[in-house]
């Protein structure tokens, strides 16, 4: 696909959920692209995807796939990744990578764009697209930091099935259909493909979202503490978080602890805050059960955030529920909107 105007855009791992997502996502934007090059490994090149109602033919991914690329939007896994976006950026494109390979790399920015985007002007080729968990999570409190300065943050995730893949969400059907016909469900994915146990989701909680850590904490919940601190440049905050895997397919969901620097401030100057800010819906009235839900945030870019209320200990504590789709707002919007902040910025050219 080619047109005159825009830039060539090249998006790996175009037959995954994301990459979908990825695709839907540009064309809403009605990004400006002047030649859209899909790829994906051996096994998937041949098929095709449709961009702008043409269908385009899934080329395998190669190093030399990267000549005369602008922008590369990965997601296709941490080892792929990890081969080839160094091979992208080498031949001149400005890669964001949505897997874990880059996050922690000191010489990567880690951006949502909401939160620091001037940090897109220090990157070497390679920007890396945050955990949908963590996303979601900083676009809420990064206002609040701003104004009230931010000490410590708790979360606990409720977070869906699609984090961890297509399969994961029909195995979570498969196994819901088998409870229902009364028989035993088959549990081959989650916690984690390569573990020694499995577990089923249907009808249950999973307090295991990636490999323990020796600490205690699993991989999964590593990352949002040590991306939060990265994003907002501040090392010195104090964060915990537990991730619990629940059957729910699209959506994560978050109960928020947070403790400000300043003094004398009250729930509703902080929803006020929020109702203003920048990739935040505001879903808060009790009175009437308005509060954000997975089952209705599916589709939107938007995070939604509600029940927020005062510490009944803490005079600088408060808590929320914070609410988005991890398919959006969690990956593909989020790199899609990394993509218009670089043209934006004037860090790709055409």
């Amino acid at each position: 696909m080619a047109q005159e105007r825009g830039f060539h855009v090249a998006v790996v791992g175009a037959t995954g959920a994301v990459g979908q997502q990825m695709l839907k996502t540009l064309e809403n934007r009605d990004f400006p692209i002047s030649k859209l090059t899909l790829l994906s490994s051996a096994r998937s090149a041949g098929k095709t995807a449709v961009y702008k109602g043409q269908d385009i033919t899934i080329e395998e991914a190669k190093p030399e796939s990267f000549e005369g690329v602008d922008i590369a939007l990965f997601s296709a896994g941490g080892s792929v990744s990890k081969a080839l976006a160094p091979e992208a950026a080498k031949r001149g494109a400005i890669v964001v990578d949505n897997t874990s390979a880059y996050r922690m790399d000191e010489n990567v920015p880690l951006v949502v764009p909401e939160v620091n985007p001037e940090d897109l002007k220090n990157h070497n080729g390679i920007i890396a697209n945050p955990n949908c968990s963590t996303i979601q999570m900083v676009v809420a409190l990064e206002p609040l930091r701003k104004k009230y300065g931010l000490k410590k943050v708790i979360v606990s995730t409720y977070q869906a099935v699609s984090g961890a893949g297509a399969a994961a969400v029909e195995e979570m059907y498969a196994q819901t259909q088998a409870i229902l016909d009364g028989t035993e469900p088959e549990a081959n994915i989650l916690p984690v493909g390569s573990a020694e146990k499995h577990y089923q989701i249907a009808f249950n909680a999973i307090p295991q979202i990636d490999k323990f850590e020796e600490n205690g904490f699993t991989f999964e919940e590593m990352k949002m503490i040590n991306e939060t601190k990265k994003i907002m440049h501040k090392q010195e905050l104090e964060v915990a978080a537990t991730c619990v895997r629940l059957p729910v397919g699209t959506g994560h969901s978050e109960s928020v602890y947070f403790e400000i620097d300043a003094e004398g401030v009250d729930a509703n100057e902080i929803k006020t805050l929020l109702a203003d800010a920048p990739g935040v819906v505001l879903q808060d009235n009790p009175s009437e059960q308005i509060y954000p839900m997975p089952a209705f945030c599916v589709g939107s870019n938007d995070v939604f955030v509600g029940r927020i209320r005062k510490d009944l200990d803490n005079e600088k504590g408060f808590h929320m529920w914070v609410v988005s789709d991890n398919l959006l707002k969690g990956a593909a919007w989020n790199s899609v909107q990394i993509a218009e902040k670089l043209v934006e910025l004037g860090l790709v050219k055409e």
